[in-house]
């Protein structure tokens, strides 16, 4: 592997379903803010990572938006992957000049989409907005006013539009009726806190249940009869140790024989992880998320030394106020957990907390707080990508 982590971020479609995924890299070797660090980290990014890893195990099904300069426009660069699992998406600090765009006008008809990049409209991009798929607006840098009457300019085009750095549900809404066809931002990792909401039946069932397995004491015996007294639970446990993810010399068919075989900690953790999931109506998105938290935040504790169990539950309820949309304080009250866990999720407190910190870090890329236990950004960077495709695998498991 060459001297880079990569990233990524979720775009979301208007039923916010992941619709793709904007790919994020950094790199040692190059500068990625001077235009000629940039191009060959894009290149390098190509062929030395994702042609190495696979598209499909950063992105699964979906496409990969990809930053391209200038240079690797002239270069064609992005002929070296396949058209129907990229975006080309256009920078805008691209020099737009006949080359360029008879380049990109040669790749829209392989056809390969195209994307342009924080636009804001010129004359000189007139041409690119005529032969674009996608334009993504900032609306966090235009302000409501101003991606308004860029929406409007844009009326006579056929292209969809992205909304990018969307930060909250309320922006989310008016860009949604103002015809925005998809979005980026954190907003989805964000409670949409209503006001007086209470919890559901089936909510606060979930929550009893994982009160009952995260307490220290808790045994083997009692564990199974939570399980076998709900038929559903039965069943998932089952089904999940009969799939792919262990290799089992028989077929396992009871609940104590399941338990037996995956332990007490694995059980808890898989109760945990099905349970949460059970709480939520919203998008798949949003367990993923939690999902790919905890697991990062296990295998940083797995390389440090540390007890990978609390790091997992420490990654996974810190996405407790998204499932139940009311502030993270709050739904951590409804559970009866150590304080260390506790101040680790609301405070960042402890090795648990500092490796949370860095898992929301990379989350939101922001490089400068990718950092933990001084290992090596490399170390972290796998195990995101590690993460990414448990937290893939197991949904199919669960779902």
């Amino acid at each position: 592997m060459t001297d880079f982590i990569i990233g990524r971020q979720q775009i979301f479609d208007q039923q916010l379903e992941i619709y793709d995924y904007e790919l994020l890299f950094r790199g040692t070797d190059h500068d990625l803010n001077q235009q000629d660090g940039a191009t060959q980290a894009t290149n390098q990014i190509i062929t030395d990572t994702l042609l190495e890893l696979g598209l499909n195990a950063i992105v699964g099904p979906h496409k990969a938006f990809i930053n391209f300069t200038t240079q690797n426009i002239l270069e064609k660069t992005p002929l070296h992957l396949p058209k129907e699992r990229i975006v080309i998406e256009v920078l805008e600090t691209v020099k737009v000049d006949a080359r360029i765009i008879n380049n990109l006008q040669e790749l829209s008809k392989l056809g390969y989409t195209i994307a342009l990049d924080d636009f804001v409209f010129a004359n000189e991009w007139k041409p690119l907005v005529e032969l674009a798929d996608i334009i993504k607006l900032d609306v966090l840098e235009m302000g409501e006013s101003k991606t308004r009457e860029l929406i409007k300019q844009l009326e006579p085009y056929d292209v969809k539009l992205l909304a990018e750095k969307v930060e909250t549900h309320e922006e989310y809404q008016y860009l949604l009726e103002l015809g925005c066809d998809y979005f980026q931002g954190f907003f989805f990792n964000k409670p949409n806190i209503v006001a007086g909401k209470r919890l559901s039946v089936n909510q606060l069932s979930a929550i009893k249940l994982l009160t009952t397995i995260n307490d220290p004491d808790v045994e083997f015996a009692e564990l199974g009869k939570i399980i076998s007294q709900d038929v559903g639970l039965s069943y998932k446990l089952l089904h999940y140790i009969n799939s792919a993810f262990f290799t089992v010399p028989n077929k396992v068919d009871s609940i104590n024989q399941a338990i037996a075989y995956l332990g007490l900690n694995e059980v808890r953790r898989w109760i945990n992880i099905l349970t949460l999931s059970s709480m939520s109506d919203k998008p798949q998105a949003v367990m993923q998320t939690a999902l790919i938290r905890a697991k990062m935040c296990e295998q940083l504790a797995k390389l440090t030394g540390h007890k990978p169990e609390n790091f997992f539950l420490v990654g996974m309820l810190s996405s407790l106020d998204s499932v139940l949309d009311m502030p993270i304080a709050i739904a951590l009250q409804q559970l009866p957990l150590a304080n260390d866990i506790v101040s680790a999720i609301l405070d960042k407190q402890g090795p648990a907390g500092e490796a949370l910190d860095c898992v929301l870090g990379y989350e939101q890329w922001d490089i400068s707080a990718i950092n933990f236990a001084q290992l090596d950004p490399l170390l972290i960077g796998n195990a995101y990508i590690e993460s990414i495709n448990w937290a893939k695998d197991l949904l199919d498991t669960i779902k």
